[in-house]
C-alpha cells in the first residue's frame, strides 16, 4: 500500500491497542475495588440480581439483630418472674403454717402476717421496676388490651397477631354446655341411714335418722362442702347433689354405708360432669369445664365462660384493640414475619381471678390475710397465681427458645446463603482476573509494538520520491 493519507493498518493497531488497554483498566479496576460489578454497564441482569440479594441481606441482618433484642427483652422478664415465683413459693409456705393454728400462737401468725406484706410489696416492687431500655416489662404495659368481654370472664390474651391499625374479633360459640356432675334423692329418710358423699375435693360419711327431711339432708350436705366439693339443692322434695366445679374431671359418689338410700341419676350412685364444646372463631377449642383455652398461629386466649354463655347455643365476643409485644423476624416487614407474644401484670392485684379473689387480698386486713377464717379461699388464690407465673415464664421460655432460637437458626443459614449467591454474582475472582490482567498487558503491549510499526509504514513512500 502506498497510500498516507489513510493509514488503515494504524488504525486497525490503534482500535486493538484501545480495546486491550480498556480490558486493563476494567481488570484493574475489578482487582482494586474486589468487584466484578462496579457499573450496571459491567453487567446489567447480574446487577439487578446483587442489588436484590444485597436488599435481602440487610433485611436478614436486621431480623437477626431483632431477633437477638428480642431474646434479651424475654430474658431481663424471665429474671423478674423467676423471682417472683420464689416468693409465691415463700407465701405458700406460711399460708400452710399459719392454717396450723393448734400449734402456732396469734404472735407468729402476725409474724407471717407481717412477712407475707413484706413479699406482696416485693412482688409489686419488681412488677414495677423491670424494664428493658425504660420499657417496663411485667406492669400490663406489654398485655394486650380488650374492649368489655361479653358472656367471658377472666379473658387473658397470650399472643395475637394485630394487623397495623387494625383490631382482632374473637367470637365465642358454644354448641354444648358444661355440666356438673349430679346425683339425686327423692323424699326423706325412710329409716336411719349412713352414706359416704364423695366428690373431688375428699369425701364424708353422713348419718341421717329416719324421717330426716330433704331440707335438713342439704343443710348436712353442704355444711362440708369445702371438705367434698359436693353442694346440695332442693327442689320441692327432690334433693340435688352437684359437683361444685364444672367438667369432665369432676364427680359426685353416694355410697351407702347402712340403711335404705335410692340415688337418681349417674350409674351407681356415681356420675360424672361434662366439659362445654366451644367454637373460637369457628375453630373447636380446648375446654376444661367452663375453662377455654383456644391457640392457633395467629391467636392464643383463654377465659371463662359465664352463666349467661354456658347454654346450648351460647354465644359471646371481645374484640383485641391492641398490646402486646410484637417483632419482627423476617428480612422484610409483613404481617406474616412478625411474632407477638403478651406479659400480663404480675402485680399483686393482677394474679389470681374474680371468682377466688386477687393476691393482694392476703395483705393485712385483706379478706383472705393469715388472720381471717378464709384460708382455704387463700390457697386457692396462691395456687392461681403461681400457675399464672408458670404458665407465663413457660410461654416466654417456648417463644425464646422456638419463635427466636430457631428462627436465628434459620435467618443465620439464609444469611450465608444469600452472602454467597451475591459474592458469586458480583464479587471479583482474583485467580482468572489476574490472569485476564496478564493477558490484557500482554496484549497491549503487542499492540503498542504493532502501532509503532504502522506508523512507520507510510514513510516507504519517501523512497518512490527519492527514485
Amino acid at each position: 500500500m502506498s497510500r498516507i493519507n489513510t493509514n488503515v493498518t494504524s488504525l486497525i493497531a490503534q482500535r486493538v491497542l484501545q480495546r486491550n488497554n480498556s480490558q486493563v483498566s476494567t481488570s484493574l479496576e475489578r482487582l482494586s475495588t474486589g468487584l466484578r460489578i462496579n457499573r450496571g454497564s459491567d453487567n446489567p441482569a447480574g446487577l439487578i440480581a446483587s442489588e436484590n440479594l444485597r436488599a435481602e441481606k440487610a433485611g436478614l441482618t436486621q431480623a437477626i439483630d431483632n431477633a437477638q433484642r428480642a431474646s434479651n427483652l424475654i430474658g431481663t422478664a424471665e429474671g423478674g418472674l423467676s423471682e417472683v415465683s420464689a416468693l409465691l413459693t415463700e407465701i405458700q409456705s406460711l399460708a400452710n403454717q399459719a392454717a396450723n393454728t393448734g400449734g402456732l400462737s396469734s404472735d407468729e401468725i402476725a409474724a407471717n402476717q407481717l412477712q407475707v406484706d413484706s413479699i406482696l410489696s416485693t412482688i409489686n416492687r419488681i412488677a414495677q421496676s423491670t424494664s428493658f431500655e425504660g420499657k417496663k416489662l411485667l406492669n400490663g404495659n406489654y398485655d394486650y388490651t380488650t374492649d368489655t368481654p361479653t358472656n367471658a370472664a377472666n379473658v387473658r390474651v397470650n399472643a395475637a397477631r394485630i394487623p397495623d391499625g387494625g383490631t382482632v374479633a374473637v367470637a365465642i360459640d358454644v354448641t354444648t354446655s358444661a355440666q356438673t356432675a349430679h346425683v339425686g334423692k327423692v323424699g326423706v329418710a325412710a329409716d336411719n341411714i349412713t352414706i359416704e358423699v364423695a366428690g373431688n375435693q375428699g369425701s364424708e360419711q353422713l348419718t341421717f335418722a329416719t324421717g330426716t327431711t330433704a331440707a335438713q339432708m342439704q343443710t348436712a350436705i353442704n355444711a362440708v362442702k369445702t371438705a367434698t366439693g359436693v353442694s346440695a339443692s332442693l327442689s320441692a322434695t327432690d334433693l340435688r347433689m352437684d359437683s361444685v366445679a364444672f367438667g369432665s374431671d369432676q364427680f359426685v359418689s353416694v355410697k351407702v354405708i347402712s340403711g335404705t338410700w335410692a340415688t337418681v341419676g349417674g350409674t351407681g350412685g356415681k356420675d360424672y360432669g361434662l366439659d362445654a364444646v366451644v367454637k373460637v372463631n369457628g375453630a373447636t377449642a380446648a375446654v376444661k369445664g367452663m375453662e377455654v383455652s383456644f391457640r392457633n398461629s395467629n391467636l392464643d386466649v383463654e377465659f371463662s365462660l359465664t352463666a349467661a354463655s354456658n347454654v346450648t347455643n351460647g354465644t359471646g365476643t371481645f374484640t383485641i384493640t391492641g398490646g402486646g409485644a410484637t417483632f419482627a423476624l423476617g428480612s422484610k416487614v409483613t404481617e406474616t414475619d412478625k411474632a407477638a407474644i403478651g406479659m400480663a401484670s404480675v402485680s399483686t392485684s393482677s394474679l389470681g381471678d374474680s371468682t377466688n379473689g386477687y393476691l393482694a387480698t392476703l395483705g393485712t386486713g385483706g379478706a383472705n390475710s393469715l388472720s381471717s377464717t378464709n384460708l382455704v379461699t387463700s390457697q386457692r388464690i396462691i395456687d392461681k397465681a403461681i400457675k399464672q407465673v408458670a404458665n407465663l415464664r413457660g410461654r416466654l421460655g417456648a417463644f425464646q427458645r422456638f419463635a427466636i432460637g430457631s428462627t436465628v437458626n434459620s435467618l443465620g443459614v439464609a444469611l450465608e446463603n444469600a452472602s454467597a449467591a451475591e459474592s458469586a454474582i458480583r464479587d471479583t475472582d482474583f485467580a482468572s482476573e489476574t490472569a485476564a490482567l496478564t493477558r490484557s498487558q500482554i496484549l497491549s503491549q503487542a499492540a503498542t509494538t504493532v502501532l509503532a510499526q504502522a506508523n512507520a509504514t507510510p514513510q516507504n513512500a519517501l523512497a518512490l520520491l527519492r527514485g
